[in-house]
């Protein structure tokens, strides 16, 4: 199926998550977040990755009620933060979460990250959002198979979603075959490895023969690698070009290629190594 900005993915209970979004991790400065994500709703984009740790769900809210796009057709999704976790404490946060967006719902929200001994409560409770239907789906991130493990012991509704950092530098193909055998959709926070990935004479050759960027190439490798891509800007040519990959495709024999780049390198923290 050919792809296009308006992709979804089909989540296991059958809302469609879009395929592209954009991501607005240390978009702090009001004026500018809101004009970014303005411009990339009205060019197009039809997901917004956010979460409290952000600190500028305000701003979500605010962009898309003056952007061109009806409420019901932007994919929203937050988070709940470290500190926040538990039970009681997580349906709070999201209370507040929901203020500070000014709306009713969130189209999708995760437990940060898995803190140790708080992270199942913090399912339970997330759960709970979705059981009483203030959330349309529900997931993690941030989370290994032992996480996962744990939480689909006792779920009554499993996890929708894992958003994990993942990269031509870190493909993760372990865990995204235990989610995709679990019917778990993956996400790909820092697509780019913080820019890391730019000079990378690899994709600079695949960009070059499709006279496209480098950026774009690794975009279109996620996208056809079925994951959900997030990549952040605010600089509005970077919003439109980070959109602009839908023109071209990568064979299968460059994306074997870029495959082959990974390294198990991360720009973030290990999982496993989080604390409250």
């Amino acid at each position: 199926m050919e792809l296009t900005i308006n992709s979804t993915k089909t989540l296991h209970n059958g809302v469609q998550m879009p395929r592209f979004g954009l991501g607005v991790y240390k978009m702090t400065d009001s004026e500018i977040a809101v004009e970014a994500m303005v411009t990339a709703i009205n060019g197009g984009y039809r997901a917004i990755d956010t979460a409290a740790l952000y600190d500028n769900e305000r701003e979500v809210g605010e962009a898309v009620r003056a952007s061109d796009a009806k409420r019901e057709d932007v994919f929203i999704t937050s988070k709940v933060w470290n500190s926040d976790q538990g039970y009681d404490e997580t349906l709070q946060a999201f209370e507040a979460s929901l203020e500070r967006l000014g709306f009713d719902y969130l189209d999708l929200y995760l437990t940060h990250w898995a803190v140790p001994g708080k992270y199942e409560d913090t399912y339970r409770a997330i759960q709970r959002l979705y059981d009483e239907k203030l959330v349309r789906s529900i997931g993690v991130s941030n989370h290994q198979e032992h996480h996962l493990g744990k939480i689909m012991a006792t779920a009554n509704t499993k996890p929708m979603v894992n958003q994990i950092e993942l990269h031509p530098h870190l493909t993760q193909k372990p865990l995204r075959a235990f989610c995709a055998a679990n019917d778990i959709a993956v996400t790909s926070w820092s697509p780019l490895a913080r820019g890391s990935l730019l000079t990378e004479s690899t994709l600079q050759k695949i960009a070059e023969v499709h006279g496209k960027t480098v950026a774009q190439v690794i975009i279109r490798w996620h996208l056809q690698s079925d994951l959900a891509v997030i990549p952040k800007s605010v600089t509005p040519s970077r919003i439109a070009d980070n959109a602009s990959v839908y023109d071209f495709s990568l064979s299968a024999e460059e994306m074997a290629m870029i495959d082959a780049l990974n390294q198990d390198r991360r720009t973030g923290i290990h999982p496993d190594n989080i604390t409250a």
